[in-house]
């Protein structure tokens, strides 16, 4: 009972920082396809990132002209990065009570095999709830259909578990999720 209490009050923690830093880039009216929450395997305090199309255009030219390769190949190559997204980490300000809530959490490096896995999953469960609370209100299909989006609890470096929740984050048969399975899932 005590671990399902502690899951949802990091999972409304996370949500209401979330909220407002969707709710302050959506204002600018582009189309999104991809928004996640990232982490590393020592189950860091989430950082949010996220693509438009108009974005993957402007970024993809950017890079284009410091490189030897064309814009529409250098956005295949930056789709789904998160860290190339022009909103890594935005609204970082926002996640102040989310990082003090992770810090008062045990340090997962410190504990044993079994307890290690067990906190990490605890965080990423949090993650998760928090972005199906977003999704239950509608936060992704305000500038673009809901299918035309794809929302993800990432681990970086990528693990396999990435698909199992980006999975249960959309809708299957969802366009957006789709392509994010063929080009970037593990």
């Amino acid at each position: 009972m005590a671990e399902t209490q502690e899951i949802e009050e990091l999972a409304n923690k996370i949500a209401c920082a979330a909220r407002k830093s969707f709710l302050e880039l959506f204002k600018n009216g582009e189309r999104f396809y991809y928004c996640t929450f990232f982490t590393t395997g020592e189950g860091h305090a989430p950082s949010i990132s996220a693509w438009s199309w108009e974005a993957l255009t402007r970024e993809a030219t950017k890079q284009a002209i410091h490189s030897d390769r064309p814009a529409p190949e250098m956005a295949d190559l930056i789709k789904w990065s998160y860290a190339d997204s022009p909103y890594y980490c935005f609204g970082e300000e926002n996640f102040a009570d989310v990082y003090e809530s992770f810090a008062k959490r045990p340090l997962i490096w410190t504990l044993e095999n079994g307890e290690w896995h067990k906190e990490l999953m605890l965080r990423l469960q949090a993650m998760e709830i928090a972005l199906n609370m977003l999704d239950e209100e509608g936060l992704f299909s305000l500038n673009q259909p809901r299918d035309a989006i794809c929302i993800t609890v990432e681990i970086m470096p990528p693990e396999e578990i990435n698909s199992q929740m980006a999975l249960r984050l959309n809708n299957p048969s969802s366009p957006a999720l789709q392509q994010w399975l063929v080009e970037a899932a593990e």
